[in-house]
């Protein structure tokens, strides 16, 4: 049994087949890439994936269980945590509170009621003292001690695609949807990146679904690849293998028969 399986998934747009019979499986703990170049359907199956989107058909099996047609709130609490590609945080919240988002399907009596209205002594208040932890050991495990108590809004951009990591990392997820985590980060930002994914991978145990332009970093982390074109699958592999396959190097780079490294 397949850990998360995708199985003939296609969707159409106005007759147009944006994704047309993608299939593959994700293991139990790896870090699983998706590649190709842009309109090649990638975000398109993670909007499958999440129920953003309902496929015309196929199916979307996590441990063996359909999530195929589930809201995105039914995806989640199944195990499927997911990031954008365009940061999703409330500006005029600080980093606690954003990350305290991600607990909202653990949650009884509603976001912050129950430490600020009820009382810490009371169930409500001893919940949100429950999660208020939960998150504590979030931001110890990305650094994000220093940014606590600031305004999400205020804080640089790679500590931003943090916060939003760490708020689907509150979620407790399973499988770990990152949608192009390093879009547009600096070289910098983009190692700690690649560590912090390393980390969620080895220290936390949770399997990763990842999208990601930087091939740089596709390579450095990924167990096993999928490249698609047209919303077709090209290629599965490890990683050397797709980096030199030629349909690969067409769909990136045109005729060059050169290495895929940008």
């Amino acid at each position: 049994m397949a850990f998360f399986e995708v199985k003939d998934l296609s969707i159409l747009f106005g007759g147009l087949k944006a994704l047309d019979n993608i299939s593959f499986e994700v293991k139990k703990g790896e870090v699983f890439s998706i590649i190709g170049p842009n309109g090649a359907g990638k975000t398109t199956l993670f909007n499958c994936i999440n129920g953003i989107y309902k496929p015309s058909s196929g199916k979307i099996l996590l441990k063996d269980k359909t999530i195929l047609g589930k809201k995105p709130d039914r995806v989640a609490r199944a195990g499927i945590a997911r990031t954008f590609q365009n940061i999703e945080l409330f500006d005029n919240l600080n980093t606690m509170e954003n990350i305290m988002l991600g607990r909202h399907i653990y949650m009884k009596t509603g976001l912050f009621r129950g430490g600020f209205l009820w009382g810490r002594n009371s169930f409500a208040g001893k919940e949100e003292v429950k999660h208020r932890k939960k998150v504590e050991e979030i931001i110890d495990f990305l650094d994000l001690q220093a940014s606590r108590n600031k305004l999400v809004g205020g804080l640089p951009y790679g500590t931003r695609k943090q916060i939003e990591l760490g708020r689907a990392l509150a979620l407790e997820p399973e499988l770990l949807l990152l949608d192009e985590p390093c879009a547009g980060m600096n070289s910098e930002e983009k190692q700690d990146m690649i560590f912090w994914v390393k980390d969620i991978q080895d220290e936390l145990g949770i399997t990763i679904l990842l999208i990601e332009h930087d091939m740089n970093m596709v390579m450095d982390i990924s167990d096993r690849i999928l490249a698609i074109n047209f919303g077709q699958p090209i290629t599965e592999g490890k990683p050397e293998d797709v980096q030199k396959h030629p349909e690969v190097l067409k769909a990136y780079l045109g005729e060059d028969e050169g290495e895929c490294t940008a």
